[in-house]
């Protein structure tokens, strides 16, 4: 530490710069409100970074490379379809509950800039793999056949990404949470 300030590496300098842009947004932050958020000069801020976009696309990247390791673990790739369904669906809990400030970022970009559009269509990427194994869960006979695969996508990640306007650590027993979201889909998803 020098005087008062405390030493910042860029993954610190990244959680000031997600509540600044959450609190914000990121089109009205400028590198004065981050300097003074993270009680730092600006010149300070760039020997970590480029900018405010780099900050931006490191904290969509952190979110968004949670939610796509959750489809590459191996309760996501092997087995029925909507057991994989399942894993998706906690582990995107837990991606979203450990990662709160960034994932709450995420779902506030509107592709007002190059670095939002290419983290929406991450997303949308994202959304396209979990519709094609709630269709694949359809083809097997675990889900209703007369959903539309790709509007129970999104209406499963409505109630998830939910969360971020009411979730707060401590607030809620983190651990029923996944399962609590398990149970409400698949019930709701379930063939009559």
């Amino acid at each position: 530490m020098r005087g008062n300030r405390p030493a910042y590496t860029t993954e610190t300098l990244l959680d000031v710069a997600v509540t600044v842009f959450t609190s914000r947004g990121y089109e009205g932050t400028s590198m004065e409100d981050l300097a003074a958020a993270a009680g730092l000069s600006k010149s300070s801020i760039y020997h970590h970074v480029q900018g405010k976009q780099q900050l931006l696309a490191l904290a969509l990247d952190r979110a968004l490379d949670g939610l796509f390791a959750v489809l590459s673990q191996p309760g996501a790739t092997a087995g029925p379809a909507v057991d994989r369904l399942t894993h998706v669906i906690r582990g995107t809990v837990g991606v979203l509950l450990d990662e709160l400030p960034y994932v709450t970022l995420l779902l506030r970009v509107r592709g007002n800039s190059p670095t939002e559009l290419a983290a929406l269509a991450r997303r949308r990427e994202f959304d396209q793999l979990v519709a094609h194994l709630v269709l694949q869960a359809q083809r097997q006979g675990d889900v209703d056949p007369n959903l539309d695969a790709a509007i129970a996508t999104r209406l499963i990640f409505g109630m998830i990404n939910s969360l971020t306007e009411w979730y707060r650590p401590g607030r809620a027993d983190r651990v029923d949470l996944p399962e609590t979201v398990v149970q409400l889909v698949l019930t709701g998803l379930a063939p009559r």
